[in-house]
């Protein structure tokens, strides 16, 4: 069955994605921690607001304080999953090496339902096509679908356009 704690699900979910990509039965993966609009609360973590209500703060410093603690929380369980890959031999280095993951949101700002300027972190050596170790700022209202379109040309899947984009993000090179 599905374990009781956020935590053992997500941790597990990350696992089996990690043997799935050990045993080379895929090499796409998507998976969603929580969906936009997640009434999930978070008592393992003193948090008992659902992460949606949450988003919709309206200023208030203490459900914002809460949301800080959520987003940190989901956060530390990527880098479980990080970790995992890192750790994980693969040829001459890690899963990590040879991987790209994309971590995101469809709002950058949920008390707003802002759908620009997207917060996105793109981790993993991608076999080589990929310099990590970098924080990289876009043009303000530069499309998701312009990293999604880069991604997709690391990989040899050449496309001219995907979506709304409106060209390749040339810093993901090394």
């Amino acid at each position: 069955g599905v374990p009781e704690t956020f935590e053992a699900h997500a941790k597990l979910m990350f696992d089996l994605q990690l043997l799935a990509y050990q045993a080379d039965l895929t090499r796409v993966i998507t998976f969603m921690m929580g969906h936009e609009t997640s009434n999930r609360a978070y008592p393992e973590i003193g948090v008992p607001d659902a992460h949606h209500a949450l988003s919709h703060h309206g200023g208030d410093t203490v459900l914002i304080d809460r949301l800080k603690k959520v987003d940190g929380y989901l956060m530390a369980m990527f880098g479980y999953y990080v970790d995992r890959l890192a750790s994980t031999p693969d040829g001459e280095g890690s899963l990590l090496d040879s991987v790209m993951i994309l971590y995101g949101s469809g709002l950058s700002d949920g008390n707003r339902h802002n759908h620009h300027d997207l917060p996105a972190l793109l981790v993993g050596g991608g076999a080589g096509q990929i310099k990590g170790g970098r924080h990289i700022r876009v043009e303000s209202d530069t499309p998701n679908t312009n990293l999604f379109l880069t991604m997709l040309d690391k990989l040899g899947v050449s496309h001219e356009i995907l979506g709304d984009s409106t060209g390749r993000l040339e810093f993901v090179s090394i």
